[in-house]
């Protein structure tokens, strides 16, 4: 590491006033802890790690009845329970700031057509109260399910909140997920309420909604209520000003809403009686819009719940089936996001932190995770650059946003555009940007800080869907070091691994966690004998998590990550299976069989290339490929549209009929043509051609 390689050092003032060091300190006088280096008190909280997560949850100031319940029964992965017999609400600990805050903003809403749309915490609690009051009155008790198909909304921020307020469990993906993805995910958890929105705007067009209502509903038979968001914008007259609030916004009679029994697919209407929806196959749903629900505020009865009572159901990639349901506990989440936001970010009451995320990545649960510091969180449903390259950071200045969450990519875009942020916008509020989803390729490192702020904190932090949290990342008290992330989390046993679980230093390892974490899942959703769940993490170290990711850690405790170590998709942050893109293209008439594989390149870039064998006497011509992305973004998302379709001689087999994805991901990614295993190939003529396609496209990329 040289010193050029260093692009930030933190004055030593911010860092002793630091909440990290001040925790640090109260650890040295009660407890004897070091106080010398972030590496020697790190070393500490994983030697001493269940007085560690005590001392968090004092720190914070959870709400919660212990019960005395002791910090964990038993100590191998993933067996591992955390305050057993303990009682919490994730709901009440975020709004318990209401009591300081009442009339500041809790969460801004900003869109496209720079609506801007404010909830105080007092709102937000009322809010919350009044939904939880409906949920309540339609049955929904503890364990029972309220999904959502909904963008990045204050209104998304507002359902979550109240879900966990009764002790139901929630799940949420995206507007861009057709009706198949809908179903590959909620239908296995069978959710009583559907929450959907009217409307999308997005890349300048709205985006109807409705219409697709019929068929979600069909897909998920269990549903028996359901609830509009409504956003539906009226056109604009003549003397209306871009932005402006329409004269009945609000009104539970605005958006045009059709009577009672009109068709399939019908609005709701308006008044205090409910309408009925229909499903594609005509049976009948009970709706209500958002926005008459909501109108009766009122304080919140907040359910607590055993601390690994479940309090969201995220969904894994679906590499080898349909997505895995994820589930997290309140108790984990809710200590986690203290944890995390309050010693890792140096997250204060009444900081902005802005995230550009889509609500079915989990940043964005980390985002309202945020709140429980007494966070300001701003939302944003649009493109990400809508209008041009300024729209994020036009974002950051005008909410004074103090810190910015996003993925790699917003960053990597903005730099290869050649903007400058720092020209046009006064960032002087920003502190720190949380960087995530992929790493964050070198010469972005040096773009931030030439072109966005000098003085900012850049953090390149590793996590995911799995925990709901980073691993290994950002803290204030250390140098920023072009590529490198800092180090391990307080309280997170990260270590990198060899083959034979050695550890290793300097050099290319698995990445993994040899103790256990109150934020690690409490079980897969169906995975009655928890098999699958020791399958995704166990199955090559016993009792030692094993992420999937190839790192490098070096002697300062530093690490860089190299990538997935599996076939995993992972565009933007946001995972995908393979088999979930590939089963959509391959029911496109003309298509006899198809393989994607997405590689991280040197540099930072990602190539998503899709291999397409034609049916017998088709080509791969323009209406084909056309035909192709359109299966993908109405099947899947338009995230993974492919950078290239490439027509094929077959797809590469093993003689066991398995899809050889992570051989030519590798070799994609520069391995060693010579030492492809041509006799594990079914056919290893079809094998060869992927040898000499990867071998080209390394030679092009290098200029050869």
């Amino acid at each position: 590491m040289t010193d050029s390689s260093v692009l930030f050092t933190p004055d030593p003032a911010d860092v002793k006033a630091s909440q990290l060091c001040a925790f640090q300190r109260r650890m040295g006088r009660e407890h004897g802890a070091p106080q010398g280096s972030y590496q020697e008190f790190w070393q500490w909280t994983i030697d001493e790690l269940d007085l560690f997560w005590e001392e968090v949850i004092a720190e914070a100031g959870v709400v919660w009845e212990r019960n005395g319940a002791p910090v964990r029964e038993g100590d191998t992965m993933p067996e591992v329970r955390w305050f057993p017999g303990a009682r919490i609400n994730y709901a009440e600990n975020l709004l318990r700031w209401s009591a300081e805050f009442g009339d500041a903003p809790a969460v801004v809403g900003r869109h496209e057509d720079d609506r801007r749309e404010v909830l105080t915490w007092n709102e937000l609690r009322g809010q919350v109260g009044a939904l939880a009051a409906q949920l309540r009155a339609w049955g929904i008790r503890p364990g029972d399910r309220v999904c959502a198909v909904l963008p990045n909304l204050p209104q998304t921020v507002v359902a979550l909140l109240a879900t966990a307020t009764v002790g139901a469990i929630w799940s949420v993906v995206n507007t861009d997920f057709g009706p198949r993805g809908v179903a590959e995910r909620f239908a296995q958890i069978e959710p009583s309420v559907l929450l959907t929105a009217d409307s999308v705007l997005f890349k300048g067009e709205e985006q109807d909604l409705r219409a697709a209502l019929p068929e979600l509903l069909e897909v998920l038979p269990t549903v028996t209520r359901h609830i509009l968001v409504d956003q539906t914008r009226p056109a604009r007259t003549g003397g209306e000003q871009p932005g402006a609030e329409p004269a009945d916004a609000g009104r539970s009679d605005a958006g045009g809403g059709a009577e009672e029994g009109s068709g399939v697919g019908a609005a709701p209407v308006a008044g205090d009686d409910p309408a009925r929806v229909r499903s594609a196959d005509g049976r009948e749903v009970e709706s209500l819009r958002f926005s008459q629900v909501v109108a009766r505020q009122q304080e919140p009865e907040f359910e607590r719940v055993e601390f690994s009572h479940p309090l969201w159901v995220l969904y894994s990639s679906g590499t080898t089936g349909r997505p895995k349901g994820i589930v997290h506990g309140h108790g984990g989440v809710t200590v986690e996001a203290n944890r995390a936001n309050l010693l890792q970010y140096d997250a204060r009451p009444g900081d902005v932190q802005y995230s550009a995320v889509a609500t079915t990545w989990v940043v964005w649960n980390l985002l309202v995770n945020a709140m429980s510091r007494g966070v300001t969180i701003v939302t944003y449903d649009g493109a990400p650059f809508a209008g041009g390259p300024h729209r994020q950071f036009e974002l950051l200045a005008s909410e004074r946003a103090t810190s910015f969450g996003t993925g790699a990519a917003v960053l990597s875009t903005a730099h290869r555009l050649g903007y400058s942020p720092k020209d046009d916008y006064d960032l002087s509020s920003l502190r720190t940007i949380l960087s995530t989803g992929s790493p964050l390729p070198d010469p972005t490192w040096d773009w931030v800080y030439e072109h966005l702020s000098p003085t900012v904190k850049l953090g390149s932090d590793s996590g995911g869907t799995d925990i709901a949290s980073g691993f290994i990342g950002s803290n204030p008290t250390a140098a920023v070091v072009r590529g490198h992330l800092q180090g391990p989390y307080l309280g997170v046993a990260a270590d990198s691994w060899g083959p034979d679980g050695t550890p290793l230093t300097d050099e290319l390892g698995e990445f993994v966690v040899t103790a256990p974490m109150p934020s690690m899942p409490v079980f897969f959703w169906g995975d009655k004998d928890g098999s699958r769940y020791r399958e995704a993490y166990f199955d090559v170290f016993p009792g030692v998590w094993r992420h999937g990711d190839w790192v490098t850690r070096f002697s300062d405790g530093s690490y860089v990550i190299h990538g997935r170590s599996d076939s995993t998709i992972n565009r933007g942050g946001i995972r995908m299976g393979s088999a979930d893109i590939t089963n959509a293209v391959d029911r496109v008439e003309g298509v006899a069989a198809s393989m994607v594989v997405g590689a991280e390149l040197a540099g930072g870039d990602y190539y998503l290339p899709l291999f397409v064998v034609p049916a017998p006497g088709q080509s791969l011509d323009d209406d084909l490929r056309e035909r192709i992305v359109a299966a993908i973004r109405r099947d899947v998302s338009p995230r993974y549209v492919p950078d290239e379709i490439i027509e094929a001689p077959g797809v590469p087999l093993t003689r066991t009929g398995k899809l050889l994805e992570i051989p030519v991901k590798r070799l994609l990614q520069g391995a060693d043509p010579a030492k492809a295993n041509r006799a594990t190939a079914a056919d290893a003529a079809v094998l060869d051609w992927y040898i000499d396609f990867a071998t080209a496209k390394a030679g092009t990329a290098t200029g050869a």
